[in-house]
């Protein structure tokens, strides 16, 4: 299980099993906060505890998703879909740079252009260790 908490520590987040690739995106928002997001979906394998305020991101026709922080030092915890997937379930992810930085050293990371083409690009072999170090 990975964990991840806020600077101050009043935000924590765990996800529990192997979280896969982690994503670089370079839309408005994520280009601004320098997250990796590792995904699921809200209370399966991703839980959130503490306080949190959220900022809601205004898509081209409604709300859709909003990204989550903590109050007091203002670490960006999670992003969290606002529309509900056709089976009920709420898509969410956390902030991968939150964790201690040796149990996330080695996950691949796939870049996403947010900005212009919505789509996935071509791996790099780049991984999170290739980010921080």
């Amino acid at each position: 299980m990975l964990t991840g908490s806020c600077h101050c520590g009043a935000v924590h987040w765990t996800l529990e099993g192997d979280p896969g690739p982690v994503t670089a995106c370079n839309c408005t928002l994520c280009r601004r906060y320098g997250a990796l997001w590792a995904y699921d979906y809200e209370n399966e394998r991703i839980r959130i505890s503490g306080p949190t305020k959220a900022y809601t991101r205004v898509g081209k026709a409604d709300p859709a998703l909003e990204i989550h922080f903590c109050p007091t030092c203002a670490c960006v915890i999670c992003w969290r879909g606002l529309r509900l997937e056709t089976d009920g379930r709420r898509r969410i992810a956390v902030n991968i740079r939150l964790a201690p930085p040796e149990e996330v050293a080695q996950l691949i990371i796939d870049h996403f252009d947010g900005l212009d083409t919505f789509d996935d690009l071509p791996r790099d072999g780049r991984c999170v260790r290739d980010l921080w170090f």
